[in-house]
């Protein structure tokens, strides 16, 4: 049996992107993935649905259940999960992917786009996770795994864009809180982040300036190695993972093979030191 095969992944914002990335990895063990996107019909800037991002998965080796779900809608949230456990009869993990972004210093950060931030990072990640509890503590190997950077807290990464730093590391502060608190039920909180520029259509449209960086498969293969190990085993809890490093730990070496652009070095991400 395949490290991820019959475990049920609940993925905010898989429709494309790196929580699409992470569903393909995770289809090719023959996983369960339900879909919890807000994209049911074609947006001519993103490529990319619910339900075409359903049927790359079953070509993949698994099975799909594309759900329409803005995570700022708790009722959605709560529909989804029922959706998910009524179709699939558990949830094992939790990919808390779904983010807004807004590299925009104060003056030119409107309310609406601030709030925007907050309720889809913040306030998204803590509903999911406060939604999927129960049938995460019935799951033999219970994880949830957030999209959120190390919380170092350097004044030269807040001041270009308070408001999108603030709120994803919001998402690693609730990060430090869940591994601590659902310690005694066996689930692992983990946060992971890339080490290098990810080049995803979202980036592109948040940063149209030309960048040097990697394909989503390299978030995708770092999530399978920290989803796979067992969620009660010491120090497999509480960690703030970048996806280099985790692929080192595991014996990976070679990281060309998943430049955007081969032969170009990739650039570092956002809140990395190096």
């Amino acid at each position: 049996m395949t490290q991820l095969s019959g475990k049920t992944l609940f993925i905010t914002g898989a429709s494309r992107g790196i929580g699409k990335a992470i569903a393909l990895r995770a289809a090719r063990d023959g996983a369960n993935v339900v879909i919890a996107a807000k994209t049911a019909a074609p947006d001519p800037r993103l490529p990319g649905t619910i339900h075409s991002a359903a049927a790359e998965i079953e070509a993949a080796g698994g099975r799909a259940l594309p759900v329409v779900v803005d995570v700022r809608d708790e009722a959605a949230i709560q529909a989804a999960v029922a959706q998910a456990v009524a179709h699939f009869g558990a949830i094992d993990i939790l990919i808390n992917n779904a983010s807004a972004i807004s590299l925009t210093p104060t003056a030119d950060t409107p309310l609406k786009r601030y709030d925007l931030m907050m309720d889809i990072n913040v306030r998204g990640t803590f509903a999911c996770v406060q939604a999927c509890l129960p049938h995460l503590r019935r799951a033999a190997n219970p994880h949830i795994l957030t999209l959120s950077p190390p919380p170092e807290i350097r004044p030269d990464w807040f001041a270009p864009y308070p408001a999108y730093a603030t709120s994803k590391y919001a998402m690693s502060l609730l990060t430090l809180g869940f591994a601590e608190e659902l310690r005694a039920d066996g689930i692992a909180a983990n946060a992971l982040w890339p080490r290098t520029l990810i080049t995803t259509s979202a980036l592109r449209l948040a940063a149209p300036a030309e960048a040097a960086g990697r394909r989503p498969d390299i978030m995708a293969d770092a999530a399978h190695c920290i989803l796979t190990q067992p969620s009660r085993a010491p120090g497999a809890s509480g960690r703030f993972h970048l996806d280099e490093a985790v692929l080192r730990e595991h014996g990976v070496t070679d990281f060309d093979v998943y430049a955007a652009t081969p032969g170009l070095p990739p650039e570092l991400d956002l809140f990395v030191t190096g």
